[in-house]
C-alpha cells in the first residue's frame, strides 16, 4: 500500500564545503592532496540518492519540499549563544577548523541553518498531518553536535532542534529518537540525557566514533535515567544483528515509552562498504529496519515517524541503501535492482558469529528489561 511520504532538500544544503582534505585529514604534512572527491563528508553521496530518486521515479511520487532556515530563536533552544556567535564569526571569515573533526567553510553557517530547517519543516508537516511520513536529506549531518560544540562533520543539532521547535509551537509531548548512523549519537544523548520527555536510543559501531566509546552503562542522568539507551555492536555485524537489536532492544523500548512522534537519525554508514566504519548492512538492512520502526509508529503514534539524513560516505552504495529506505516509508517499489546486494549477502557473518553477536544482543536485552 502506497503512504503519502514527505521528502525535505534543498540544493544549497549540497554546497556546504569542509575544505581540502583527503577522507578526514587535513591536507599537509605527510598528507597528499586527494586524486577527486577529498573529505569524506562530501556532497555526492546526498547527491546521488538524489538523483537516483529522480531517474527511478520515486521523486515524482514523494511530495518534494524544501523549507526556510532555522531562526535564531530556533538554535538558541538548544545551543548556547557564544558557540553559534563563534560559529557565524569562522564562517563569515572563509572557515577552519569549528571543533574536532568539524571543519566548514565559506557560508556553513547559513547552509547549517537551512540544514537544520529541513529537519524542522519535516517534523512540522508530520505533526500537521499534511504527510504520513517525512524524509529531510539534511545536510551538514547534526547528531554529535553538542549545545556548546562542533565535532564529528556536525555544527548544529538539526533532530533537537526540530525536536524543541516542535514543542514550543505545537506542544508536542514525548519524543523517541533512533539514531542507526554507525557512530554513536553523542550530540543527541549529551541534549537530552536529564531529560524524561526524549527517549534516545543509538545503535552503533562499538568503539567507532566518538573513539573508545562503547555507552551501554550510560542510561540518561536525574529526571532522564532510563530514558537513553545504547546498543553497541562489534566490528562486522550485519543485518541479522541488526534485525535482532530492532526485535529485543528498539521496539519493545518504543512500546514502553509510548512516544507521539518517532525521529530516525539515518545514517547510512554502517553498509559494508563505507569508508569509516566496518559494518556489514545492505540496502535490505536498511528497508527492513525502517519497516519495523514505521509499524512501531503506526501502532504507537498513529504513523508519525520522520527520518533525518546523517551519515554515509560511500558515494556508490549510499544511492541505494536510500532508495530502499525511502521506498518503505512511501510504500512504493521501483524497478531498480540493488547491484551489491547478493554480493553483501554472502558476506555476512556465518553461523557462529552470529550466534556470538545475537548472545551479545540478548544480554543487552537482559540487563535493559532489570532497569525498565
Amino acid at each position: 500500500m502506497s503512504r503519502n511520504t514527505a521528502f525535505f532538500f534543498d540544493e544549497l544544503s549540497l554546497w556546504h564545503s569542509a575544505g581540502l582534505h583527503a577522507l578526514t585529514l587535513p591536507v599537509g604534512g605527510w598528507v597528499q592532496p586527494p586524486a577527486a572527491a577529498g573529505h569524506a563528508e562530501s556532497p555526492e553521496t546526498k547527491r546521488r540518492l538524489k538523483s537516483l530518486l529522480d531517474v527511478s521515479g520515486l521523486t515524482r511520487r514523494l511530495q518534494v519540499r524544501s523549507a526556510a532556515p532555522a531562526s535564531e530563536d530556533d538554535l538558541l533552544r538548544v545551543h548556547t549563544p557564544g558557540y553559534l556567535q563563534r560559529f557565524k564569526a569562522l564562517s563569515d571569515a572563509g572557515g577552519g577548523e569549528l571543533g574536532p573533526h568539524a571543519p566548514i567553510g565559506p557560508g556553513s553557517y547559513e547552509i547549517a541553518r537551512l540544514s537544520a530547517g529541513l529537519a524542522m519543516a519535516a517534523v512540522d508537516a508530520v505533526l500537521a498531518g499534511e504527510t504520513d511520513n517525512a524524509y529531510a536529506l539534511s545536510r551538514p549531518p547534526g547528531h554529535h553536535c553538542l549545545a556548546d560544540g562542533a565535532m564529528g562533520f556536525c555544527f548544529l543539532a538539526n533532530i533537537a532542534i526540530a525536536i524543541e521547535a516542535a514543542k514550543a509551537r505545537r506542544g508536542l509531548g514525548k519524543v523517541a529518537v533512533i539514531d542507526w548512523d554507525v557512530h554513536h549519537g553523542n550530540g543527541t544523548q549529551a541534549i537530552f540525557e536529564e531529560r524524561a520527555d526524549v527517549l534516545t536510543i543509538s545503535l552503533h559501531q562499538d568503539g567507532c566514533f566518538p573513539a573508545g566509546y562503547s555507552g551501554e552503562e550510560d542510561r540518561g542522568r536525574g529526571a532522564g535515567l532510563g530514558a537513553n539507551i545504547n546498543i553497541p555492536l562489534p566490528p562486522g555485524s550485519g543485518h541479522a544483528a541488526y534485525v535482532h537489536a530492532l526485535q529485543r532492544i528498539v521496539v519493545p523500548a518504543l512500546e514502553r515509552f509510548e512516544p507521539e512522534l518517532i525521529i530516525v537519525a539515518c545514517g547510512y554508514d554502517a553498509n559494508a562498504v563505507d569508508p569509516l566504519a566496518r559494518m556489514l548492512l545492505h540496502s535490505d538492512s536498511f528497508r527492513e529496519m525502517t519497516r519495523q520502526v514505521r509499524e512501531a509508529a503506526t501502532r504507537l503514534c498513529q504513523g508519525r515517524l520522520v527520518l533525518v539524513h546523517e551519515g554515509g560516505y560511500s558515494e556508490a552504495y549510499v544511492p541505494f541503501c536510500g532508495l530502499a529506505t525511502l521506498e518503505e516509508l512511501a510504500g512504493i517499489r521501483t524497478q531498480v535492482e540493488d547491484p551489491m546486494l547478493e554480493f553483501v549477502r554472502l558476506q555476512q557473518p556465518g553461523e557462529v558469529v552470529e550466534a556470538f553477536q545475537r548472545e551479545l544482543l540478548e544480554g543487552m536485552a537482559n540487563r535493559l528489561a532489570q532497569h525498565a
